[in-house]
């Protein structure tokens, strides 16, 4: 008993990038399995995968339309799910200190998305693919992408530390993969880089609106409140009643007072906050203690 209210509260406490890193890990692992009883069993696992993965032929992806979401959490390799999930914890990291949860998702499925439209488009518009055999996307490559050059875009000038490199700006590491991406076209797996460059596409384009106070993807955020609403407020949950007690709220001495005091502690939350951020823009995330992160954190949920 004691066990399970520890896992609860630890899946409670994680950030939703680390939620999203436990969805792909699970995939991998159940997916894993799968494919080990298809083997010692001599059946085709393949034909269950197709189900999942995103086509290339807009004929096919018509009657699979999921699949433009569920590509997203599926992956090849141990390698490909770690580098993948590398990348989504460090920049969901610094993410996480600037924008909201519900903000991260829209990057990871928006840049899934566009990814794979980006993906689809190239092998029916370019010369190159002309001929092309069966081909699937798989892979969280376009939404990470698109989370790491968001805030890579949001701040540009902030410094990461790395193994043997040391401190570099974040934007430098973005900019790294990009190019990968785009050298490696040519070389192997060109529809997977177009897609790891629509997810960072968008990434870009949504973090610059965003800096501008334009939120592009409020629609998508609408739905997502829906669907998630759609879960909460399903048989067997408790609904919160309509009905509410109002109190006449009688005047009292000292609330000019009280009031200045609130303000004041705000103010002073804010100039910590500020600090902190200060402080990771010249040393790094890594560099704050236990307590400043966790402040940061709270902060951020009451926000």
């Amino acid at each position: 008993m004691r066990r399970s209210s520890n896992l609860r509260y630890k899946i409670q406490m994680a950030t939703i990038s680390e939620k999203l890193i436990a969805v792909n890990v699970i995939a991998f692992v159940l997916f894993f399995v799968f494919k080990l009883f298809a083997f010692l069993f001599n059946f085709e696992a393949d034909v269950v995968l197709e189900w999942l993965v995103f086509p290339k032929e807009p004929g096919e992806f018509l009657f699979k339309p999921w699949t433009i979401i569920t590509y997203a959490f599926l992956h090849g390799g141990l390698w490909h799910l770690l580098s993948n999930m590398i990348i989504l914890y460090f920049s969901g990291v610094y993410f996480l200190t600037y924008f909201s949860p519900k903000k991260l998702l829209n990057f990871y499925f928006l840049g899934g998305i566009f990814g794979a439209l980006v993906y689809m488009a190239s092998y029916n518009l370019f010369p190159a693919f002309q001929g092309a055999g069966k081909s699937y996307l798989i892979g969280a490559s376009a939404a990470v992408m698109a989370i790491l050059v968001g805030i890579a875009t949001h701040i540009p000038h902030m410094r990461v530390r790395l193994i043997l490199l040391g401190s570099i700006k974040l934007w430098w590491i973005a900019a790294f993969l990009v190019i990968v991406d785009i050298v490696q076209i040519p070389i192997s797996n060109p529809g997977g880089h177009l897609a790891h460059l629509g997810g960072a596409g968008f990434g870009y384009l949504y973090a610059k609106q965003l800096g501008k106070g334009n939120n592009i993807a409020s629609g998508f955020e609408k739905l997502l409140d829906w669907f998630g609403n759609m879960f909460a407020s399903s048989p067997g949950t408790k609904r919160k009643s309509n009905l509410r007690t109002v109190h006449k709220r009688q005047p009292a001495e000292g609330t000019a007072s009280a009031y200045s005091g609130k303000t004041k502690s705000k103010r002073e939350q804010q100039e910590k906050i500020d600090a902190i951020l200060d402080k990771i823009s010249k040393s790094g995330y890594d560099s704050l203690t236990k307590q400043e992160k966790d402040y940061l954190f709270n902060a951020g949920k009451e926000n």
